[in-house]
């Protein structure tokens, strides 16, 4: 019912993640991050608990394979969940379930792993490598293009009725947290989104941390 990539940029230490699913929400129940911890993508029947399971333990210093290790070997159900995590050195580590749905398939990179279930085709998580390995620009920009290049492989077997893209910074709070939460044509809704909001990421960024040298908020009434 999904595919996703979770990345880290070595450059600025950002975690984020995009995902689509026929599934409403999705990212709302999928995506997990933490600043200077790491990212955790958590589907396939999802349990939305495992992904701050794994967080914490990539806090206390252990790789991405160890941290997912350390909860998969105790988790009831383990079976049905398709889990990538990455670490702060960009190490991955991904696990599929036995039971994880339809034709799937799982994909890991530099700094980067993509998966997903009910796939069109087995193609799918390697695209969105490729593209996320080629692209150019700012981390959220990178991740959509890779969303983008999974839809492009075929991406899920049925149509996709939601999306997600998310990024954290060095902030308590992530810089981009984009949803299109049920639409026909979720994908190219959260590109126009994305536009429309990446010209305006520093300076909701300095609103919050001095709003006395934020540019203007151009609403009616403010002078």
């Amino acid at each position: 019912m999904t595919f996703s990539l979770i990345a880290r940029c070595p450059r600025s230490g950002q975690f984020g993640m995009a995902i689509s699913s026929s599934s409403p929400a999705v990212a709302a129940r999928c995506i997990h991050l933490r600043s200077g911890v790491g990212a955790v993508a958590s589907q396939n029947v999802t349990d939305p608990g495992l992904g701050p399971l794994i967080l914490d333990r990539l806090e206390t210093g252990l790789s991405a394979a160890q941290a997912l290790a350390s909860v998969t070997e105790r988790q009831p159900h383990i079976d049905f969940r398709q889990l990538l995590v990455i670490d702060t050195e960009g190490r991955t580590a991904v696990h599929s379930g036995r039971e994880v749905l339809g034709l799937w398939g799982e994909a890991q990179g530099q700094d980067c792993a993509a998966g997903g279930n009910l796939l069109a085709s087995e193609a799918v998580p390697s695209a969105m490598i490729s593209a996320f390995e080629t692209a150019t620009g700012d981390l959220a920009e990178r991740l959509l293009q890779a969303l983008e290049a999974g839809r492009a492989a075929g991406g899920e077997a049925g149509p996709v009725h939601s999306a997600g893209l998310k990024v954290v910074d060095r902030l308590s709070w992530p810089i981009v947290d984009l949803r299109i939460d049920w639409a026909e044509d979720p994908i190219t809704m959260l590109r126009t989104a994305w536009d429309v909001y990446a010209p305006q990421i520093e300076a909701y960024v300095q609103r919050a941390l001095d709003p006395t040298q934020a540019p203007s908020y151009g609403v009616p009434g403010d002078e």
